[in-house]
């Protein structure tokens, strides 16, 4: 599965110093999970996972978080596609 889009976006987050360090590193986390060797839909289940645990957090800034958004919402129509296979 191409995870380009995906990735794309939480690379960006990754690389803005104006994201709190908590945030990055949670984005480095789901990013991580993507990459990983494990069954696809296991590893499109923790990033989501990771990116909504973060997703809540007050520090983080407004358009960071409709980045989050818009990447969970991605891997939710990946994982729905996954599902139909």
């Amino acid at each position: 599965m191409d995870y380009k889009p995906v990735l794309e976006i939480l690379d960006r987050i990754i690389n803005d110093r104006t994201v709190p360090k908590n945030i990055r590193e949670a984005v480095e986390k789901a990013k991580n999970a993507l990459n990983g060797k494990e069954d696809e839909e296991l590893r499109i289940n923790t990033a989501i996972v990771t990116l909504d645990e973060i997703s809540n957090d007050p520090n983080m800034p407004l358009y960071t978080r409709t980045q989050i958004w818009n990447a969970v919402s991605l891997l939710e129509q990946m994982k729905a596609k996954e599902k139909k296979k």
